[in-house]
């Protein structure tokens, strides 16, 4: 569960997937399940031959399915951007004149593949609002959830999958699974993994499932040994999973997906003037566009506290502060400023091109969300990460911070005395940007889509143990890589 990635960086409409020059949405049929979307990703044309029977007429079409969980917003990003990916490569591998041979040959393509982007909750045989319970673990809260994320399930004792979750909740997703027969299935959450992985020993199908966690840390809930491949932010994340009994070749370092527009250049003078924003300033860009009020009411609470010292920094900083969709938060930091007579601010609602304006500024204030992170990382642009961490943000904030890569700070004086310390001295953002460089993946969502491609080419072996249908499995694993 990720209770705390909210902001527009990653629900904003420029982060559906869309293909270059296509800002909408992915067009198709509504797949089960209210909310789900389908992605479809034509294949070159075939000249409009016909089926040769009406058996293969009515056959499924090949579908990879990229399932995501409704808890916030970060799982919902990562999975759009791995389908975008399929979208890309696709029409790459199209246009090519001669496929390359050898190690480096792209991966084969399905033709007529369709992309089907699938919320997990959809399917429940209760549909409950993941976002609503995802505000239970907040305030007063948060130390359960700390307590249930890092310390369950990640000693000794450790879950391998079964068939519990669809029995129990999912069935919905079984028949899915039996009637669609997909080639592969991609998850970036772990209901959604547990979910896909009985399915398959249910459906009595060989796909395989690719796990992509979208922290700096694996959840001791993952179906360790019943999935085929977990695609992991960084080495730290893969001694974590080898205590676990994962195969070596079961662990590729990707990075946490982001779109791609994360991995364009940008121009940051034409940017600036585009936004309205000064040239000759260090811009620090404020993301406050949350929609699940409580985990970000400390976050607000103290950019409110710092507007009255804004104007302290009137000869060195810009800022930048982002609304989304809160019109009553963006005219309430309006009318804070006209009072005070801030005039080195901008106050922003929904950006179409988050991606651009993150690369050119100087400097994020942020929560420390995975996704929030990690486009500010592929955008290199350092961060203050803002207000207490627990769970996977905990370890977000200690990567990134012990790698001198970002600030944390909790209170609004802790970040007034980090924007001086930036203010006069700009080299220690030059200093987290080169740190930030090290763990610059901006390439994972196309990592990711290749990988599930070339899984979905190997042969099967019916009698892997992945595919033993169990109703739950639980097993002995070595000593854990990170002591807790």
């Amino acid at each position: 569960m990720n209770p705390d990635e909210h902001n527009t960086i990653e629900h904003s409409p420029s982060h559906a997937p869309a293909l270059e020059g296509d800002e909408s949405q992915r067009a198709g049929e509504t797949a089960p399940g209210p909310g789900s979307q389908r992605a479809q990703a034509a294949a070159p044309a075939t000249g409009g031959a016909s089926r040769p029977d009406d058996e293969s007429a009515n056959a499924p079409r090949p579908t990879i399915v990229v399932m995501h969980a409704s808890v916030g917003s970060g799982h919902r990003s990562a999975a759009n951007a791995v389908a975008q990916a399929f979208d890309l490569l696709r029409d790459e591998l199209s246009t090519a004149d001669l496929a390359p041979e050898g190690p480096d040959a792209p991966p084969p393509f399905p033709q007529d593949l369709e992309v089907e982007v699938l919320d997990v909750l959809d399917f429940g045989r209760i549909v409950f609002d993941g976002n609503k319970a995802a505000s239970l673990f907040t305030g007063a809260t948060r130390p359960i959830y700390d307590l249930t994320w890092r310390f369950t399930l990640t000693g000794r004792l450790l879950w391998g999958g079964g068939t519990v979750w669809n029995r129990i909740m999912y069935p919905a997703f079984t028949e899915f699974v039996r009637k669609r027969k997909p080639l592969a299935i991609v998850c970036t959450h772990i209901t959604a993994a547990n979910v896909a992985v009985a399915a398959r020993m249910l459906a009595g199908q060989h796909f395989p499932i690719v796990c992509v966690p979208t922290d700096y840390e694996t959840e001791g809930l993952w179906p360790h040994l019943s999935t085929d491949l977990f695609c992991v932010a960084n080495e730290s994340m893969a001694e974590t999973l080898r205590p676990r009994k994962v195969p070596e070749e079961r662990i590729l370092i990707t990075g946490i997906p982001t779109r791609e527009d994360f991995r364009r250049p940008y121009d940051r003078a034409s940017t600036r003037e585009r936004f309205g924003l000064a040239q000759d300033k260090l811009v620090v860009l404020a993301l406050a566009g949350a929609y699940l009020p409580r985990p970000y009411v400390h976050f607000r609470a103290a950019l409110d506290k710092l507007l009255p010292y804004l104007h302290s920094f009137e000869k060195a900083l810009h800022f930048v502060f982002v609304a989304g969709s809160d019109a009553d938060y963006a005219r309430h930091l309006r009318q804070e400023c006209a009072e005070l007579g801030v005039s080195n601010v901008t106050v922003l609602d929904y950006v179409d091109d988050m991606a651009a304006l993150m690369a050119a500024s100087d400097v994020a204030i942020c929560k420390s969300g995975g996704l929030t992170v990690t486009e500010c990382l592929c955008a290199q642009v350092p961060m203050i990460l803002m207000g207490k961490a627990y769970g996977q943000e905990k370890v977000n904030v200690q990567m990134l911070t012990s790698l001198g890569a970002a600030m944390h700070v909790t209170t609004a004086r802790e970040l007034l005395d980090a924007l001086r310390r930036v203010a006069r001295n700009p080299e220690s953002v030059r200093a987290m940007l080169v740190n930030g460089s090290f763990l610059r993946r901006p390439d994972a969502a196309r990592d990711v889509a290749a990988a599930t491609l070339r899984l979905i080419a190997e042969p099967k072996n019916p009698s892997d143990a992945r595919y033993r249908k169990r109703f739950l499995h639980f097993y002995w694993g070595g000593k854990p890589a990170h002591i807790r």
